[in-house]
């Protein structure tokens, strides 16, 4: 593989004319792992795990499709967290040696498995993508892949939305309104320096929404955010047309909402596609099973867990399970993105049967689904994308952006307070488990507020060290660590980062408040923390951008009117 840029022909125009749309959303999106003082950490793994399963996958599918011409239109949220780990050369150079080491394994396991033909074909299959993943990251993303998506977004094939800058929960954080701001301001600013393209949309946060949150992103020049599906099925008023036309919001975002016959049959533990039993299992995993020094030099202090190597198929939850078959599970992939259309070709004819404009039907789903937790995923969609380019005018892709391009005289409705998981009001990310960090971080946040007030133009070492106190509390308020500790996965790790990032802002705080600067720390905290190169401490003060007048230069020049 060894696509140039030439080779990555613009998108087709859309055509006019179809009964009704469908926008493929995928949130994409890791927390920020980075630990340059350990040789090696496992927790880097998920990032690693997700590049050879998911991204790069995922990439090669619109990649192709581009240059087949064939016509599709994708959304996808890169998290400023993903972003920033994506384009750091320790992590780049660290992935290369997770290739390798497995590519070192699949030889020891060529010879564990010599006289059983089955399963060396097996790992033969896996030697060959692991080779070939290695292959496109040096040489053609030249170890950033964001380059990648970047040239998908400019071509038009993809619309890439941004996300709050560490997946902060903002209805959580809403209690200090400058956490908000902090976070967006550094989402969009983000996007804009790696992506550089502002961004029309954002995916709130586990979908987390609260009343006044739109006034804030029409702040930013956010045209529009995702809610879960009641959040648009309990608007004020009633959303005449449901979850298949967005809403008008009344701070100007336009809200859409999720489909849910459409989840269902993805995300269903108990009738979605991935529990199919000709798809790879993904929780047997040779790590597990293998004792050979070939798998033992990958574990981590010895402990042994996922390789990314699993030889079986979705059959049983017992220990005995059949081999995997690579070619039955591509075909099983192709029949279910036919089914998967014909659903979304008869949900269609019924919903314009009632509509006055073509409805459209929202897909969002966390895209680490494909390719990690459901490895055939990429193949789903890339069929599922190529019948839909030839479906002819029954239902289209489209970007969302598109769909309020065309369709923008929307109902005036107020979505109620709202998110997508377990009760769908926030209990995933406060429960007995984690409400003991919500005070922490809205003290902390106060206490930010307070430094920008008293020490508004830093300069030198007082500015470094405000910034990187600004840096530590984003990484705090990370929405990742309360839903570890809800889940009780990692949830050491979870609490462990969540008062590591604390102690370190009280640090930092502390040496602003004194003026006793602790040099030697502050390198070693920056060497660590280093996202958000770009960051500026005032970010956090709720004030419209446009109040600042010409103080306001170190912001970013995204908060035009609309």
């Amino acid at each position: 593989m060894n696509r140039s840029h030439a080779s990555l022909p613009p998108a087709l125009p859309m055509p006019r004319g179809a009964r009704g749309y469908f926008a493929l959303v995928l949130h994409a999106h890791l927390p920020f792992v980075r630990h340059p003082e350990h040789a090696r950490f496992l927790e880097e793994d998920w990032f690693f795990e997700a590049l050879t399963e998911c991204y790069l996958p995922l990439l090669d599918v619109f990649e192709t499709l581009a240059s087949e011409r064939v016509p599709y239109f994708v959304t996808i949220s890169l998290s400023p967290t993903l972003l920033s780990m994506m384009c750091d050369p320790l992590l780049q150079q660290r992935y290369v040696r997770y290739l390798d080491e497995r590519l070192a394994a699949l030889e020891g396991e060529r010879s564990r498995t010599a006289r059983q033909p089955a399963l060396r074909k097996v790992v033969a299959y896996y030697a060959g993508q692991y080779a070939q993943r290695r292959r496109r990251f040096i040489e053609h993303d030249r170890l950033d892949v964001t380059r990648a998506f970047r040239r998908l977004m400019c071509a038009g094939y993809l619309e890439i939305i941004t996300c709050a800058a560490t997946h902060g929960y903002l209805p959580l954080l809403a209690v200090n309104e400058a956490s908000l701001y902090a976070q967006l301001s550094m989402a969009v600013r983000t996007h804009m320096r790696i992506l550089g393209r502002r961004p029309r949309g954002i995916w709130l946060p586990e979908c987390g929404y609260k009343r006044g949150l739109d006034r804030i992103l029409n702040e930013f020049g956010l045209d529009y955010f995702f809610v879960e599906s009641h959040g648009l099925l309990l608007a004020e008023p009633h959303a005449r047309y449901g979850v298949h036309r967005p809403i008008r919001t009344p701070g100007g975002p336009a809200a859409f909402g999720r489909d849910y016959a459409s989840a269902q049959q993805v995300w269903s533990a108990t009738d979605g596609y991935p529990g199919d039993p000709d798809y790879r299992d993904f929780y047997r995993d040779v790590g597990f099973d293998v004792h050979a020094r070939h798998i033992e030099r990958m574990r981590h202090a010895g402990e042994r867990g996922f390789t990314g190597l699993k030889y079986h198929r979705v059959t049983g939850n017992g220990a005995r399970k059949r081999l995997y078959h690579p070619d039955r599970a591509q075909q099983r992939a192709a029949a279910h993105a036919e089914h998967f259309l014909a659903q979304r070709r008869a949900q269609v004819e019924w919903l314009t049967s009632f509509f006055n404009t073509p409805p459209i039907v929202v897909a969002p789903y966390d895209a680490e689904l494909f390719g990690h937790w459901w490895y055939e995923g990429p193949q789903w969609m890339d069929f599922l994308l190529r019948a839909m380019a030839d479906d002819g005018s029954t239902v289209r892709t489209i970007h969302p952006s598109d769909y309020l391009n065309r369709y923008g005289e929307l109902q005036n409705c107020s979505p109620p307070e709202s998110s997508w998981g377990a009760g769908g009001y926030h209990e995933m990310w406060l429960s007995e488990a984690n409400d003991w960090l919500y005070p922490l971080l809205h003290t902390a946040a106060a206490r930010m507020q307070q430094l920008v007030r008293i020490t508004p133009q830093a300069t030198g070492t007082a500015r470094r060290t405000l910034d990187q106190a600004a840096r530590e509390l984003l990484l705090a308020q990370a929405s990742d660590w309360a839903f570890m500790m809800k889940t009780g996965t990692t949830a050491a790790y979870a609490t462990e980062r969540a008062k590591t990032h604390l102690h370190r802002f009280e640090r930092c705080a502390r040496m602003v408040e004194s003026g006793c600067y602790d040099d030697a720390y502050l390198v070693e905290i920056e060497g660590r923390d280093n996202l958000f190169s770009d960051i500026d401490y005032r970010m956090f003060q709720p004030r419209p951008w446009t109040s600042f007048g010409a103080d306001a230069s170190y912001l970013p020049r995204y908060a035009s009117s609309r």
